[in-house]
């Protein structure tokens, strides 16, 4: 379980063992770790509706799932926000835009935070990314939120393009970008 500090979870180390969940997703089933678990690795993008900076990456994101799935690659995003605080991330509203927006991943709910926690994850959005039940990186998609085309590194997909080749990944932490997750009280 990840240390809780005032500013908010500590993020897990890299080859951490993964904390199992089980959240419901926006197609009315609910998705565990375990289920996920079936290929090379599992990409776990924490995300939300409002937040620019988990916007301005969901095509981005989008496009690593289309590439990465046929390789063994599984993916979900989950929204821990606090909805009464921040209504536009409720689960009617992840519904909404998964369906306007036409996601091609799971999107699960952390309504309670616990996920969140479990993981440390600070901001909207920060990736993780699981490994034989590990940890085996976090941070951040890329390092340009407003202009994908001005992006010089590509971290997500250098450290899945590293796992598909069975090498080890070359950037394993990488500062995530992007608004904080909106703790309840």
């Amino acid at each position: 379980m990840a240390l809780i500090t005032e500013s908010g979870p500590e993020t897990l180390p890299i080859g951490s063992p993964a904390p199992e969940f089980a959240l419901p997703g926006i197609d009315g089933k609910t998705l565990s770790l375990r289920e996920l678990s079936v290929g090379k690795a599992v990409v776990l993008n924490f995300t939300c509706n409002h937040c620019p900076y988990a916007k301005a990456y969901e095509d981005r994101f989008m496009d690593i799932v289309r590439a990465y799935s046929p390789k063994g690659i599984a993916f979900a995003a989950i929204n821990s926000n606090d909805a009464a605080t921040y209504p536009e991330d409720s689960f009617e509203k992840m519904k909404e835009r998964a369906a306007s927006r036409g996601f091609n991943f799971p999107y699960l709910y952390d309504e309670t935070q616990q996920t969140a926690r479990a993981y440390g994850a600070v901001c909207t959005p920060h990736v993780f990314i699981v490994v034989d039940g590990k940890i085996a990186y976090e941070g951040r998609i890329d390092d340009n939120w407003k202009e994908p085309a001005a992006a010089k590194h590509h971290d997500l997909r250098d450290a899945l393009d590293a796992i598909v080749a069975g090498r080890p990944i070359p950037n394993p932490n990488t500062n995530p970008m992007g608004c904080s997750i909106k703790w309840k009280s």
